[in-house]
């Protein structure tokens, strides 16, 4: 018994291997390679642009979307509702400066709500982490961004200072 017991570590290290390793994904049989999906045009249905906005502007309301904005949207939007946000200069991704009040003039509020929940193009969408009533808070919050005084027509791809 001794014995057996001795070896049973070098038994475990010479199996872990085996198990550790993983095989690569099988290569495309067409012989091309594969590519990211391409950015499709969003299709939102009509009854769900039609949606109005159950929830407030409030001073808290905007304030929770302010801070769930600075963790989800904020690396590609940018802070401030730019569009230069790091992730999207690293992607190089043009993006609506939502400061520009024509930025979102023609969406409404169930279109943002949709293109936040479902996401669009490369941007994934909030859906079953975000509760509803806080998406609509993102929608009031992107809302918010154009009234703070931003000069109209101020593009989202503007460089950054110091790049």
């Amino acid at each position: 018994m001794r014995v057996s017991v001795r070896f049973l570590p070098l038994v475990f290290l010479a199996a872990v291997p085996a198990f550790a390793q993983q095989a690569p994904p099988p290569a495309p049989t067409d012989g091309k390679t594969q590519s990211p999906p391409a950015t499709a045009e969003l299709t939102i249905p009509p009854e769900a642009a039609q949606k109005p906005n159950p929830v407030k502007p409030t001073p808290a309301v905007l304030a929770t979307a302010k801070k769930t904005w600075g963790i989800d949207c904020a690396m590609c939007h940018g802070a401030d509702g730019s569009g230069n946000g790091d992730l999207a200069g690293d992607m190089k991704l043009k993006l609506l400066d939502y400061r520009d009040p024509d930025a979102l003039k023609n969406m409404t509020d169930g279109e943002l709500y949709y293109v936040i929940e479902k996401g669009k193009g490369q941007m994934t969408g909030e859906g079953d982490r975000t509760k509803p009533a806080e998406i609509w808070g993102l929608v009031d919050y992107v809302r918010s961004l154009s009234k703070k005084g931003a000069p109209a027509g101020a593009g989202g791809n503007a460089p950054k200072p110091g790049k």
